[in-house]
Order: structure tokens, then sequence, then C-alpha cells
């Protein structure tokens, strides 16, 4: 088999089964805690695989430009599957939410991978149509993960919820050996104290959005550590997250408006289906239907994202990506007890064109302007700080409708907050500036242009 078809379907079947145990567990995990026990941990289920996935993904971008994507991506697959089989072998919920942050670290290290390789093996111009289908992969797994979930609740048990990953990573592996990788990775000294600061100050960040009191506590010691590792990684040679990324002019305004965009609008999908089910009265599957707007959307946006860049740069794309949010944030705004399921699938297709626009022209942009050497860590630094942004988005969006009087009160104020989010987000837009020089002797050293 061709080394690059080989590597394609092995990314793929990595990344289904990691997306699909993001929400296989949303509609039956109230059955498994009934039988397990513990409602107590019912949250924390979620919370460690979420904690986990989120905190490992730079790093396992870090490690895959010392040691190489293969290895690093095999050693996500290996630990997925243990956390999967340990987890279909719960007794009780403790064990259960120590073995999903073990499936956790296991998908944390396989994310960041298919747009890692992809930048390594396709030009620029090609690499929106392979985030596109990375992205259809995300949006039918949405829909099919809970319809899967609950099937195998009423036909088998819960536990093939975990158990049917087993073979699937196991094909995984299989089709990843053959793989020829044209990486050569860069050996450097493994930061262990910068790796350790790192994720104990984003766990405690993100443990803010899950605890129910001293929320402050968990953010001030999260937001301390996060400052001692930042003084500390400026004295090392050989850091986990190069400062360069953070100082860089444009990859610095490219991260800071994928974190805002996500913070103001990316939890939409969370919301919009209750919405559409409480007010509307839609079903649970046509409520997950809506959602597909925003992958056609996103695939609409990201296939010719990589031909655009070359024609027309960074910035006009990531500006008319936000002024698209922009309009998405309005129509949310605005939305009320009269708009049904048409004008919800409009507005998350409009919100699938902008996010398929700026996802995909950060991605790439995070891969060409970052040293070879970096591309590992740019690009998931990139996907790590959108990812942040979308679980404080969540939390605060969630907060507004628990603490409001009524339903769609609720719903008013977290998407008026999301169009606020959104306008901020366009702002931070207009600080990118084009770097073409040294973008196109990126291109020409790499052999992408002639």
């Amino acid at each position: 088999m061709n080394s690059r078809i080989s590597v394609m379907i092995s990314i793929v079947l990595a990344m289904l089964v990691a997306s699909m145990d993001t929400t296989i567990m949303n509609t039956t995990m109230p059955i498994i805690a009934k039988e397990l026990g513990g409602f107590s941990l019912y949250a924390w289920s979620f919370a460690s695989y979420m904690i986990t996935t989120t905190v490992l993904s730079p790093i396992a971008g870090r490690l895959s430009d010392i040691f190489g994507r293969k290895k690093v991506f095999s050693f996500g697959i290996i630990l997925f599957l243990i956390g999967s089989l340990l987890c279909g072998m719960s007794q009780n919920m403790v064990q259960l939410v120590v073995f999903r942050a073990l499936q956790g670290i296991g998908a944390g290290f396989m994310m960041p991978f298919p747009a890692i390789i992809a930048g390594d093996l396709f030009p620029i111009e090609k690499r929106g149509k392979i985030q596109a289908f990375f992205t259809a992969m995300w949006g039918i797994s949405a829909v099919l993960a809970p319809l899967l979930g609950t099937l195998f609740v009423e036909y088998a048990s819960w536990r093939w919820i975990f158990y049917v990953n087993i073979p699937i990573c196991l094909l995984s592996l299989l089709t990843l050996l053959p793989y020829k990788e044209v990486y050569e990775p860069k050996r450097a000294a493994i930061d262990y104290i910068g790796a350790v600061l790192f994720s104990a100050a984003i766990s405690l960040l993100l443990l803010m959005t899950v605890v129910e009191s001293n929320q402050w506590v968990y953010g001030v010691v999260g937001a301390a550590l996060l400052m001692v590792f930042y003084l500390y990684e400026k004295k090392q040679t050989s850091p986990l997250v190069p400062l360069t990324l953070v100082q860089h002019k444009t990859l610095k305004w490219m991260n800071i408006n994928g974190f805002v965009g996500c913070v103001a609008l990316f939890g939409t999908s969370s919301y919009i289906p209750l919405f559409l089910q409480n007010v509307v009265h839609t079903s649970v599957f046509m409520s997950g239907i809506a959602l597909l707007g925003t992958s056609i959307g996103w695939m609409i946006a990201a296939v010719p994202a990589g031909k655009w860049i070359i024609r027309y740069g960074y910035r006009v794309l990531l500006i008319i990506g936000n002024v698209l949010l922009v309009l998405s944030g309005v129509l949310l705004a605005l939305l009320n007890e009269s708009h049904g399921f048409l004008y919800v699938f409009f507005v998350m297709f409009i919100q699938g064109l902008s996010f398929g626009l700026t996802s995909t022209v950060g991605i790439i942009g995070s891969q060409q302007l970052a040293d070879a050497h970096e591309k590992g860590i740019a690009t998931s630094f990139f996907m790590f700080c959108r990812n942040i942004g979308t679980a404080i988005g969540v939390t605060i969006m969630g907060a507004f409708l628990t603490k409001a009087a009524d339903f769609m009160t609720g719903i008013h104020h977290l998407f008026l907050f999301g169009f606020v989010g959104s306008f901020v987000a366009l702002v931070t837009s207009l600080f990118i500036r084009d770097e073409s020089e040294h973008e196109e002797n990126n291109l020409l050293r790499s052999g992408e242009i002639n």
C-alpha cells in the first residue's frame, strides 16, 4: 500500500475513535452511572477526558518535533486502546473516571496529528481539502456517536461503547506501519519540568469549568503556575513551548484570534440543540442534523482555503472569516421563539463557513510561519488555544443559561455574549499581518512552489 494512503487511513481511524469518544457517552451516561453508582462523579467522566486531551495535545506536538511523528502518534493510539479496554472493564465510577483520563491522554497524543502529518505530506493548496475531510469526520461522529451509544446500550452493553475502539485502534496501528516518515526529527532535551508546570497550570484552569465551588482558588493557583511556567521557559534552551511562537507578531495574533473566536461562539453547538428541542420541539435526531450545517459550511470554506492563502494571504481570509463569525453572532442574538429549524440550520452554516476558514487558515499559517523543527508544536499550540477558548466559552454560556429567570432569557444572554465576543475576535484579526517574503522563502525551501 502507498505510504501516504496508508497513513491517511490510520489517521482517519484514530481520529474517528477519539472524536466519537468525546460525545458517545452523552446519551448513555445516565445508564452507566446508575449501574456503577457514584452519581457525584457523573460530570468527571466527561471532564477527565476533556482535561487530559486538551493538556496533552501541545505536549504531543512538541514531542513529535523531537522524536518524529510516527513514534508519538503510535504511542497515543496504544494508550487510547488500553484506556478504552480498561473503561469497558470498569466496576465503579472511580475506575471509569481514572480510565477515561488515561483514554484522554491517548486522545491528546492523537488529536494534533491529522493537521501535523498533513502539513508534512501535502503542499498548501491541497491541505484545505484534507482539513475539510477531517472536519467531515468530526461532524459525522458528532451526530452518529450518541446514536451508536444508544444502540449498544439497548442491544448489547454500554461496555461496547469502549470495546468497539479496540479493533479500530489495532487497524489504525497496522495501517501506520508502512508509513515512511518524511519529517526528520531534531533531537533536543525534553523539558520535563516545563511539561509538569504546563500540565498542572492548564488542568487547574480547566477545573474551573467543572467544580461547583471555590472556582477562584483553582483559577488563581492555575494562573500563578502559568506565570511560573512562562518565566521558567524563558531560561530554557529547549523549551516545551518555544517563545518564538508567543512573540512572533503574526502567529501571536493568529493564536489570540483563534482563542477569542472560540470563546465567543464555538460553544454554540452545545446549546442550539437545547433550543431546538425545548422551543421548536424537534427530535434529538433533527437537532443533531441542524449541527450538520456547521460541517457543510466548514467543508465549503476549508477545501479552497489552501489555494486562497497563496493568492490572497492570511490576513484578508482571517478578516473575512471573522466578519462571517460576527454575522452568525448577530443572527443568534436575534434568535427567538418564532425561528424554526431552517433559520437555525442557516445560522450554523454561516458559522461553519467562518470557522472552516479561520481554523484552516490558522493551522496552515502556524505550520508555514514556524521553523521546520517547530511545526508540530506550532500546529498543536494553535489547536490548543482554540480548545481552551471553547472550554471557557461553553462554561460562560452555561452560566448565563442556568442563572437566567427562564430558558429563552438565558438563550438571549448567552448569544448576546457570543455576539460581543465575535466582535472582539474581529478586532484581533485586524492586527494580523502577512509575511509574504518569509512565507515564500519557506515554501521555496520546502519545494512547494517553483
